[in-house]
């Protein structure tokens, strides 16, 4: 990759793990619905202006747009509310660790998928070790009895799951415009999640001015704007290159989650991070390929 492509995947890494401190600010103040709410909705008003200031055409068949709308439920809105939910027992660097998971997640449901791309040993190794990371860093929990963490890293996990699966269905919306589909789908969110919000929190209620803040710096900057440098950046680096989005994420987390939030990140917090490296390096086969260049 270039010097130019590198810098906006370390730009993106590091913008999607400030999501996880802007979740901690927010929930400060509302509940994980309205968290989610607010983030799609703003997201979606962004990308609409988006659209309409670059001109781009917009798909008119209803039967796409609620195709697309289901896929914004399944890739923003569930997976947006679980992560906030989760942080009322996460540190936001440990919400960031598990979101890592996600690749590996995506090898698992892309092996059962039809016509899905099918695991390797080398796949395995990553998958397990994945794993394994994860079960470090439920270990503090385990020891102290913490059901309430256990829960929510369970809830996290559940997210990664449902992105690897909005992953597989996004293939078959290949040739919609990426604005336009980014827009429509944060916009089914949104319609999903905004009347969800309401009936069980009821009406939000928001006094600190970093509560409003948060709330356009998720919808707009690690929302809507992200997604359009994503789109466009991932024809050109590769499904791969791109991954390494979700490596740099954990350590913008945990740098801000320590320094503006004074998160406490334990010893295995760290290790469990490094394992769940390790299974992505074998996933993406850099490692199996490192160990064979050394034993020549």
């Amino acid at each position: 990759m270039t010097l130019r492509e590198w810098f906006w995947i370390v730009f993106l890494g590091a913008v999607w793990g400030g999501s996880f401190i802007f979740n901690a600010l927010l929930i400060r103040e509302l509940g994980p619905l309205w968290v989610t709410a607010l983030r799609v909705s703003i997201g979606a008003l962004g990308c609409w202006l988006f659209l309409l200031a670059m001109r781009k055409s917009v798909p008119r068949d209803p039967v796409l747009w609620f195709k697309l709308g289901l896929l914004g439920v399944l890739n923003y809105a569930i997976p947006f509310a679980l992560f906030p939910l989760a942080q009322a027992s996460l540190a936001s660097g440990v919400a960031a660790i598990v979101n890592a998971l996600t690749p590996i997640m995506t090898v698992l449901v892309s092996h059962f998928w039809l016509n899905g791309e099918r695991i390797t040993w080398t796949k395995t190794v990553g998958v397990i070790a994945g794993f394994a990371g994860v079960t470090i860093l439920a270990l503090p929990a385990l020891e102290g009895g913490g059901d309430t963490r256990l829960w929510a890293i369970g809830a996290c996990l559940l997210a990664t799951l449902c992105y690897a699966l909005a992953l597989n269905v996004a293939r078959s919306f290949r040739d919609v415009e990426p604005t336009a589909l980014t827009s429509i789908a944060l916009t089914g969110a949104a319609v999903a999640s905004l009347p969800v919000a309401l009936s069980i929190e009821g009406l939000p209620v928001m006094t600190l001015p970093g509560t409003w803040l948060a709330a356009l710096a998720i919808g707009l900057i690690s929302t809507a704007f992200t997604f359009q440098i994503m789109y466009r950046l991932l024809p050109l680096v590769g499904a791969t290159n791109f991954s390494t989005t979700t490596l740099i994420a954990p350590v913008s987390a945990i740098v801000l989650g320590t320094v503006f939030l004074q998160e406490v990140i334990l010893p295995s917090h760290l290790t469990g991070m490094l394992v769940i490296f390790l299974g992505l390096a074998f996933i993406d086969g850099r490692l199996p390929r490192l160990v064979r260049r050394l034993a020549r």
